[in-house]
């Protein structure tokens, strides 16, 4: 058996910069299994794998990370449809996907510029303790100001500084169960708001920039500051 794999450097237009993703068309599906063994062997924070949805003339999609299957996945979807636009239907202005848990996505086109626009679903968190093995975890004597639960947890930090001098245990992290991932927050000195994400249980001990995060975060600032269209940075060592 002969699988074809791109590797895509996806939020960004520099060579070895963004994030990485794997990226796996596949004519039918593959053994879970297997599929969870190219995405280890890979060894990236997600390995895409798409089949032909016949139903609506677009796609099945799934991820995996180096250690399990996950819901959702931002820059493996954004890599996934530049594979689809720019190898295999290249007039394509619109992509379908069907997903297990996050429903639909939509990938668009831009015809002005050749951006891709992402329809993601809404995750609004809602307001939760802050375990003490959590905070432990994250090595900083500086607690956050407020804490959310979704499919992740997300700490909001009174400035960028605080979210910047994290420096987590990530073997502690790992065991935080009751979640996918730790997202930490806080206004941006340049920018509205900066961003971290840890996933150390999935494999991924801290995403460079994490799509999937942004369904809890954009809800959370766009409240809080009011305003709809923002201007954000993800955060990375």
């Amino acid at each position: 058996m002969i699988i074809k794999i791109y590797k895509v450097d996806a939020f960004t237009d520099q060579l070895f910069g963004g994030n990485p993703a794997a990226v796996c068309p596949l004519d039918e599906w593959l053994p879970d299994s297997l599929m969870q063994k190219i995405a280890a062997e890979n060894n990236l924070s997600e390995t895409a794998f798409f089949v032909p949805n016949s139903s609506n003339d677009g796609y099945e999609l799934r991820w995996f990370s180096p250690e399990l299957e996950v819901n959702l996945c931002g820059h493996a979807t954004l890599a996934t449809a530049h594979i689809i636009f720019t190898e295999m239907t290249p007039r394509k202005e619109e992509i379908k996907f069907q997903t297990k848990k996050a429903g639909e996505l939509i990938v668009t086109r831009q015809k002005e510029d050749a951006l891709y626009v992402l329809d993601f679903p809404a995750r609004p968190g809602h307001k939760a303790d802050l375990p003490d093995r959590l905070l432990s975890a994250l090595h900083s004597e500086i607690a956050p100001i407020d804490v959310y639960k979704a499919r992740d947890y997300l700490l909001v930090y009174e400035n960028e500084a605080d979210i910047k001098q994290l420096s987590p245990d990530f073997m502690a992290l790992s065991k935080i169960d009751d979640v996918f991932a730790v997202i930490v927050t806080a206004p941006g000195d340049e920018v509205d708001f900066v961003s971290r994400f840890f996933a150390p249980s999935a494999g991924v001990p801290e995403d460079p920039v994490c799509g999937s995060a942004h369904c809890t975060l954009t809800p959370y600032w766009a409240e809080r500051l009011e305003q709809l269209e923002r201007i954000f940075l993800l955060l990375h060592p």
